[in-house]
């Protein structure tokens, strides 16, 4: 109930559509951010088309989310037909909305065959407004959910659970495999986005995403502790102590958001007067939060397994000078913000000490984005 106090639902048809369009924005300069930050968060190759990949389909799920809730407000005996947002923490829509879309992929066949098609939703919109001189409201609505579900229908969008994937990266000559792991979930303590990647080495017998005794077990495992509270030292050592022939040596989780909206949101801090300060035109009061922990390996200690046997076990990098190294439990984390110019100038205006720190991409006036500092 305490969480709930935070959630915020889009009442009417005209902030559900600024909102989308706002997101729509938005999750486009992410998508030319991820090739910026690839240097800086030293982000490798392989990674740089998953991660687009799951920012696309994200904002896939915005797009279907905009058709499902179209008619906010206009439809009364239509349920639910209001977006609930986290307001205070994320800015992005509640996991229970994103919950309920996997709950409704499952019936798409039946919705999709119980619906007429678009074709036929049109003409049958066309003689309603010949025939009744008004909008035809339920057609409309009729409408948005036919797209809505085709949306679904298509599996292209952003799941509660996305679940692992493997890619081969070839052979060492140890005769070790290496594979690029990820994943993403939608944190339901966050409600944000979440991805992971995960570098592994694998000396099992048979190829990791081929061994139905491993694989399926494996990926139960790391959805299981895909949880923001966990630090990646912890959810590493998990997995190494779990998996002996799987050998993890680099793990990074990616942090999409929180947004901050002057229009749309409460947030705490500096952001909050900068956003003010730069809400005097449409569509520049905003910020998105983008984060990318990192934890290496920097050894491999041989330690003993039952009486007559010994596994190798990762040591991971954390820097022992930082007192707080622990409890991060990550090699590095490196944080960013995405925001207009004009919010951005305002920011520069006010140097607050506690975003001082934090890299900066801004979208210029043309919509092209700038990397500072």
């Amino acid at each position: 109930m305490e969480l709930r106090k935070d959630h915020f639902s889009l009442s009417d048809a005209a902030a559900s559509r600024r909102y989308f369009s706002k997101f729509e924005r938005i999750i486009k300069h992410v998508r030319d951010v991820v090739p910026l930050s690839a240097e800086r968060q030293k982000l490798y190759e392989p990674e740089l088309a998953i991660i687009e990949g799951y920012v696309g389909a994200l904002a896939s799920t915005f797009t279907a989310l905009s058709y499902k809730h179209l008619m906010a407000g206009r439809i009364s005996d239509a349920l639910p037909n209001e977006l609930e947002i986290d307001r205070r923490d994320s800015g992005f829509p509640v996991f229970r909305e994103i919950m309920q879309m996997s709950v409704d992929a499952g019936q798409v066949e039946t919705r999709l065959a119980n619906l007429p098609d678009q074709t036929e939703l049109r003409k049958e919109m066309v003689s309603y407004i010949l025939d009744a001189q008004e909008p035809p409201t339920r057609l409309q609505f009729a409408m948005s959910q036919r797209i809505y579900y085709e949306a679904l229908q298509s599996r292209a969008v952003f799941w509660a659970q996305n679940d692992p994937q493997a890619q081969w990266l070839g052979t060492l000559q140890n005769g070790r495999r290496q594979y690029l792991v990820h994943w993403a979930v939608y944190d339901s303590q966050t409600n944000l986005p979440v991805v992971y990647l995960m570098y592994l080495e694998d000396s099992g017998r048979d190829g990791l995403p081929r061994d139905q005794r491993r694989w399926p077990r494996m990926q139960s495992h790391l959805v299981a502790q895909s949880i923001s509270s966990l630090t990646l030292l912890t959810i590493a050592k998990g997995f190494d102590e779990d998996f002996d022939d799987l050998h993890p040596k680099l793990l990074r989780r990616i942090h999409v958001g929180p947004m901050y909206s002057h229009a749309f949101t409460r947030q705490d801090g500096p952001l909050r007067e900068v956003l003010a300060e730069a809400s005097g035109k449409p569509g520049l009061d905003w910020a998105l939060s983008w984060g990318v922990e990192s934890l290496s390996s920097a050894r491999v200690e041989r330690v003993s397994s039952g009486l007559f046997s010994s596994v190798d076990r990762e040591i991971f990098r954390l820097d022992h000078f930082t007192p707080d190294s622990e409890e991060i439990g990550a090699t590095n984390v490196t944080r960013a913000i995405i925001l207009p110019q004009r919010p951005y100038q305002v920011l520069k205006d006010r140097n607050p000490e506690g975003l001082r720190q934090v890299h900066k991409y801004v979208v210029g006036d043309g919509g092209k984005v700038l990397s500072n500092v």
